[in-house]
């Protein structure tokens, strides 16, 4: 081949390899031009329901197509995050990602899917601490009265849960196992028919995202003894966390955005920018603090090291515990 046409050769094999390349820009750029799916894995009401509801409106307005929340629940979120696991790596069918995804991991003995090489993070968005409260015939007002409370009681205490596996579950198994006292987990289907219980005396304790038991705490029907941050919630300001009393303790419901593996990098960092645009608003950031809520914001990186941390941290709360699935 002449020296010419050998270099208008490579000139065109160059510009051939490329186009794949220029077209998934193309693509990321242009992208979204159609709604997007944000599957949620719980039924709508619940703090992921209103959390995937509120940021897909502002995401939809930045993005100019409408984000379509669609509520799959089953098995604790797993057929949620199944389908979209087997959803094709476009950018228009997203998953809202929180505690059970980490919990799940371990809990289930088997899982079509592996959670943390099967779903690439996108973005945090929210953090909920959880309050650690008592029905008002406990004789405690502190974390440390209500381990002796319970030491004096083994076994005569019960713990409330909204379902094995759930995160106030296994932040209560957690407070078990760092102080050694003995309660009788008593799981119910959801918060509700648990904090009804609560309400009533049927059952003593329960760690509840903070949005469900705000209002009964603050007509004092339940008496909270804790927040499970780390730091305090500025909507119980006056409320320690656990870690006060046993250092090291840490226990949140926290959520984020997931994609199908194999989705373009560029899509993923077009949504992680818009994601994070949208957060710095000040009417969402509001609107979570109405729930109780921090932004969680930052990196896809920073959101998966979430992921990993939280599921590494339960796996040992779960063997520990015994806990095995229904």
């Amino acid at each position: 081949m002449k020296l010419p046409h050998r270099r208008k050769f490579l000139q065109l094999a160059a510009g051939a390899a490329a186009l794949p390349v220029l077209s998934q820009i193309a693509r990321a750029q242009a992208y979204p031009t159609r709604p997007v799916r944000l599957v949620v894995g719980f039924p709508p009401g619940g703090t992921a329901d209103i959390v995937a509801r509120v940021i897909g409106q502002l995401l939809a307005e930045r993005l100019g197509q409408p984000f379509v929340i669609e509520n799959r629940p089953g098995a604790g979120g797993n057929v949620a995050t199944e389908a979209v696991v087997h959803a094709p790596p476009d950018g228009y069918t997203l998953l809202l990602v929180n505690p059970p995804n980490a919990i799940n991991a371990t809990l289930y003995e088997r899982l079509n899917y592996n959670f943390i090489r099967d779903i690439a993070p996108v973005a945090g968005i929210m953090r909920v601490p959880l309050v650690m409260e008592v029905n008002p015939s406990v004789p405690t007002k502190t974390v440390s009265e209500f381990i002796a409370y319970v030491r004096a009681n083994p076994g005569k205490v019960n713990m409330a849960s909204a379902g094995i596996g759930t995160s106030d579950h296994v932040s209560g198994e957690l407070f078990k196992m760092m102080t050694g006292v003995n309660m009788v987990h008593v799981p119910y289907r959801g918060s509700g028919p648990a904090l009804t219980d609560l309400l009533g005396g049927q059952v003593q304790v329960l760690f509840d995202p903070i949005p469900a038991s705000l209002e009964h705490i603050r007509t004092g029907r339940l008496r909270p003894l804790a927040v499970t941050t780390a730091t305090h919630s500025e909507v119980l300001p006056d409320i320690p966390p656990v870690s006060d009393f046993l250092p090291g303790f840490e226990a949140s419901s926290w959520f984020g955005v997931g994609a199908p593996k194999n989705t373009s990098a560029d899509i993923i960092d077009k949504l992680n920018k818009e994601f994070n645009a949208a957060l710095a608003d000040p009417k969402v950031q509001a609107r979570f603090a109405d729930l109780g809520g921090t932004v969680l914001a930052g990196t896809p990186a920073e959101f998966g090291k979430l992921i990993a941390d939280e599921t590494e941290k339960w796996a040992k709360v779960i063997k520990f515990a015994g806990v095995k699935a229904d």
